[in-house]
């Protein structure tokens, strides 16, 4: 798919239209294996520049450490993750999506996760958004021991009123 058919650009804030899917595999290690065209093309790397590198590679500082924590422990349990991610591009544009992060297996035995993204709605992104601010500006002064409980305890005090767990919360969006 062409870019500008894929995407719509708001400053740095890219926008993705709703068609968009961008999906990519790591290895257990959450190094990158696969990248698909829109991934390359969104984040402005080359396949050479993505394959073997560490995820962090797009990781924005707007994501908050408590939510790939808890992405983390979903992985590492081989469960299922959905979540909502802000993710950097080479030259530092960003842009949402709503992720699910799948284990995969081959001959039975973990072998890594692929991950598909798509488009937030702008309703979602409206309750998201200050969530995330709020986890970032605690773990900004949390100390290091505390930064993930505390910002931990940002996300469950927003969400355990109405909700079971994050992943019930981002699917009600």
């Amino acid at each position: 798919m062409d870019q500008s058919r894929t995407l719509a650009s708001n400053h740095h804030e890219i926008i993705l239209l709703e068609d968009a899917f961008i999906t990519c595999k790591t290895d257990i290690n959450s190094h990158l294996t696969y990248v698909n065209k829109n991934f390359r093309q969104l984040s402005g790397y080359t396949e050479n520049e993505l394959i073997c590198q560490h995820y962090n590679i797009v990781r924005h500082d707007l994501m908050p450490h408590g939510i790939y924590n808890l992405m983390w422990e979903h992985l590492k349990a081989e469960e299922e993750f959905f979540g909502y991610i802000v993710n950097r591009n080479k030259d530092n544009s960003y842009y949402w999506a709503l992720i699910n992060v799948t284990p995969f297996y081959d001959q039975e035995k973990l072998s890594g996760y692929f991950s598909v993204c798509r488009a937030p709605t702008p309703e979602s992104l409206n309750i998201i958004k200050p969530l995330y601010q709020t986890m970032c500006k605690t773990e900004q002064d949390a100390t290091p021991e505390l930064l993930l409980p505390m910002s931990s305890a940002v996300l469950w005090q927003a969400i355990t009123k109405e909700y079971q767990s994050y992943a019930e919360f981002v699917l009600s969006l």
